[in-house]
């Protein structure tokens, strides 16, 4: 059985027994800041478990993409090297968010190992926590294992908890016995050993407790399920494998590889390593990119930096000449791409920043490594067993060299690496410049309205339809969160009406603003927010009497805003799609910000727009504008509407049914968002800036309508301004100050041709200050000269005059630096040479240098110390 049937069975099964088939959440997890990758199945699904957020299902299945390379889960020095080690892989999960507890998990698994994957029952083993009877009775009644094949564990092997607070509970897991041939001994068991013989297949945590910060633990009110079973280790099960990289999953990929490389697997051990490490990275290359991630020297880009550049050294080691990471990747898409969409649609875009990249490393690899040997060299003359922090720092920063590299280089040679002083190295580095990643959870108002939540709480909305309505105040909360009966007059707070015309801030689009009236009294709304999918909350300021829970009220957004707000919205996804036209089909978002003012948008592109693609973007986008082509909404079944071919955005979640918005014939796209019903009130489409926020990723800010407009004139009365001080029209503007240009290049060659010959001139006034030291001529003065190119100059013409002797000018400049140069006719050089003379010289004016021994030149920056170096220059002269 494939790794793709499994995966397929599974979740077919789960859906049949109930359960919604949830795609995959991105690698970058959006809700939550605290995780670098999603690295388990339960992290798209944590604010349902937490009680802050509510679907349309209580039951799911999902084959997550996780991703494991840090903190606890740092396995990438093991990746290649053991079986079970990956960067990548798949998390096959079933979910209860209150709904089925520890029987139907317990039945569930069971069923599906037994009866769909055909796993031999005498073969499974079970553990659970120490003190779960509970689920040892279930394992026996509703999986019919005998007792002496459930062991019990502690807290450290059986128990789960998402922190040091919250949900948590027992766990149970799965193991596969794979035969005494692949067991360590006579002492091999579980809980006894670490080998493989008993390989854990699934875990199935029984979320059952709240844990508070003393550790007490109380029963939850709706206890949950969170189950995990990584298809890689389940793959190698059903297949008969002892290792996951024998297993179909990889196979193809290693095969393929060492087809490039001319090797052959499992002949060599070195070459097993670097096939299995290419193969492992190729897999996480290949998905990290769609998912918006992109070479760089942080963050998650410098994660992808680093897979790439082990990957290709490994390759190197096997022969493999030229870029072939990107072949290796696209392999991956060949055999993945049929479950994961993304992958195919990337894949150009995937090529090219991954050939790019390969093709970067290249030039600096070979020089890093020759560096890198001969430290080893000088480490191993010493007798040293470790390679210091400082070295691998300096490779890391000189050459971009991972440390990963530095160690599998030094494991060779039997040397270790001091890993501490390089992270402190790494964070000294990290000190000076501020970190780019900050964490990519989205603003979190959910825990303001936690009691809400908890009690279903939801409100309606009208504002597709309509910018006033009437509805009734459902709830009044200070801006803490705490549901109050009012909020008096002046008071800031919270307001959830029944229904709503207010759009919340979600998918990029600002919230509205505007007034709530009621007979007991009025209020501002300042801003406007989702809590969660079906509830709106209104920012307030109580401006007159009081606003109270039950009180019937007029909600009245404010219009031009809300209006000037929907043109950016429509625009954006004109502009979304004219990018794709002109730029290709990878141009996908990466983030928007849509309000009254203006546009912003993030787009995956490697380098930046020219200004032929920009004017060009902007024609499209005003010819849809100028077109006047109607905009619908429709609201349909999430699977009609990705037949129909609408484009969902990358990171946001969608539900059983989702909003289309659609330019017919131009773009069609998942949107909740308000939009005009023609796109020709957008008015005018201006781009007012393109610029890179982050590797791979550009950004266009743009304005429509009014804001157009007033940016056009702010620049036509520039222009007016800039042609009256020139005494030119606004269109002869480029041609006036080419020519003033022009002049001014002009007139700089002619400034610097009259300092040369000044200098000149003064270099047969200043011979007469040579003086003799010690039977040696020597003449050393301070002069006038505008750059190091003019002082040079002045030295050749000295030197021409001279037979014998050490001549050292030095030139004080404008800005407080100081141009030092030194030269030393060849009789003397048995004695003097300039580039030691220069060194000591240089550093009376703060300075340093070098050069050769007739000729030297050094900078400083203390002028007021020239007098000094003089002095200095005459008393090495005098010895």
């Amino acid at each position: 059985m494939k790794a793709n049937e499994i995966r397929q069975r599974f979740l077919e099964y789960f859906e049949r027994n109930g359960h919604a088939q949830v795609e995959s959440s991105p690698l970058t997890p959006k809700d939550d800041p605290t995780l670098l990758f999603t690295n388990a199945g339960m992290v798209q699904f944590k604010k349902l478990f937490l009680g802050q957020e509510r679907r349309d299902y209580n039951r799911a299945t999902t084959s997550q993409k996780c991703l494991r390379v840090g903190g606890k889960h740092n396995d990438l020095e093991n990746v290649g090297r053991t079986a079970r080690h990956h960067t990548f892989f798949e998390m096959l999960g079933n979910f209860s968010f209150g709904d089925y507890f520890k029987e139907d998990a317990i039945r569930f698994c069971w069923e599906f190992l037994t009866e769909e994957l055909k796993l031999d029952k005498d073969r499974l083993y079970i553990t659970i926590y120490k003190d779960d009877d509970e689920a040892n009775e279930l394992w026996q009644k509703v999986a019919g294992v005998s007792e002496d094949r459930i062991y019990r564990l502690g807290e450290k092997d059986n128990f789960w908890s998402m922190g040091d607070t919250g949900p948590c509970g027992p766990c149970s897991e799965v193991h596969y016995d794979q035969g005494e041939e692949v067991g360590c001994g006579p002492n091999c068991g579980i809980g006894k050993c670490d080998c493989d013989r008993f390989l854990e297949i699934w875990n199935l945590v029984f979320m059952q407790y709240d844990q508070d910060e003393n550790g007490t633990r109380t029963d939850l009110p709706r206890p949950s399920i969170d189950t995990g079973m990584g298809l890689e280790r389940v793959a190698a099960v059903v297949q008969g494998v002892h290792s996951n990289y024998e297993t179909d999953l990889f196979q193809s990929i290693i095969q393929y590889t060492a087809d490039l490389a001319g090797v052959t697997y499992r002949d060599n051990e070195e070459i097993d390593t670097a096939l299995q490490v290419i193969a492992d990275h190729s897999r996480a290359i290949a998905f990290l990119i769609p998912d918006q991630v992109l070479p760089s020297n942080e963050g998650r880009g410098y994660i992808l930096r680093r897979l790439i550049r082990r990957a290709y050294r490994f390759g190197k080691l096997m022969g493999l000449e030229g870029s072939f990471l990107w072949k290796t990747a696209s392999k991956v898409i060949d055999d993945m791409g049929g479950h994961y969409k993304e992958l195919e649609e990337t894949r150009d875009f995937m090529v090219e920043v991954v050939r790019g990249e390969e093709e970067s490393f290249a030039k600096t690899l070979d020089k890093g490594l020759e560096m890198l040997e001969g430290e080893l060299a000088e480490l191993k003359k010493a007798d040293a067993a470790v390679v210091p922090g400082e070295t691998t720092f300096k490779l890391y920063d000189t050459y971009g060299f991972p440390i990963d590299i530095v160690r599998d280089v030094a494991e060779q040679q039997g040397l270790g690496v001091d890993e501490d002083e390089f992270d402190k190295f790494m964070q000294q580095q990290k000190d000076r410049s501020k970190a780019a990643w900050k964490g990519s959870g989205e603003k979190d108002v959910a825990s303001i309205f936690q009691t809400l939540l908890e009690q279903d709480v939801t409100s309606g909305f009208s504002g597709y339809e309509t910018m006033a309505d009437q509805s009734e105040i459902a709830y009044v909360l200070t801006p803490k969160g705490e549901v109050v009966d009012e909020l008096p007059e002046g008071a800031p707070g919270w307001v959830v009406a029944r229904t709503t015309p207010f759009y919340g801030e979600s998918g990029g689009q600002v919230g509205d603003t505007g007034s709530i009236a009621a007979a007991s009294g009025k209020a501002d709304v300042l801003d406007t927010v989702k809590p969660s999918t079906n509830l709106t909350a209104h920012k307030v300021v109580v401006t007159e009497g009081a606003l109270k829970t039950g009180d019937s009220a007029f909600l009245n957004v404010d219009r031009t805003r809300r209006l000037a707000t929907m043109r950016n919205h429509t625009t954006t996804h004109l502009l979304h799609a004219a990018l794709q036209k002109v730029l290709g089909d990878h141009a996908k978002q990466a983030g928007s910000l849509v309000g009254p003012d203006r546009l912003r948008f993030d787009f995956t592109h490697i380098k930046a727009m020219s200004p032929e693609e920009i004017a060009e973007v902007e024609a499209i986008v005003n010819q849809d504008i100028y077109d006047a082509m109607p905009v619908t909404r429709e609201v349909m079944a999430i699977k009609d509407a990705q037949a129909k071919g609408a484009t969902a955005l990358f990171g946001e979640k969608y539900g059983d049914t989702v909003s289309v918005i659609e330019v017919p014939g131009v773009s069609m796209e998942f949107c909740g968002g308000t939009h005009l019903d023609n796109t020709g009130i957008a008015g005018a489409f201006i781009i007012t800036s393109e610029s890179g926020v982050a590797a791979g990723i550009r950004r266009i800010e743009a304005a429509t309508g009014h804001n157009a407009v007033a940016w056009l004139d702010e620049r036509r009365q520039a222009a007016a301004e800039a042609g009256a001080m020139l005494k030119a029209q606004p269109a002869d503007l480029p041609k006036k100050v080419h020519d003033l240009q022009q002049q001014v290049k002009d007139m700089a060659r002619k400034m610097k041709t009259l300092q040369e010959k000044l200098a000149s001139g003064a270099g047969r006034d200043i011979l007469s200050d040579m003086e003799e030291i010690g039977g040696v001529k020597v003449l050393a003065a301070e002069l006038e000269a505008p750059d190091m190119g003019v002082m040079l100059k002045q030295m050749d013409a000295l030197r021409s005059k001279i037979d014998s002797g050490i001549i050292c000018l030095l030139a004080g400049h404008p800005d407080g630096k100081v141009s030092v140069a030194l030269a030393v006719t060849k009789d003397l050089h048995d004695r003097f040479k300039a580039g030691d003379l220069i060194k000591p010289v240089a550093g009376e004016v703060g300075g340093g240098g070098g050069g050769r021994p007739d000729l030297a030149r050094a900078g400083g920056s203390n002028a007021a110390g020239i007098p000094n170096a003089i002095a200095k220059l005459k008393e090495l002269v005098a010895g």
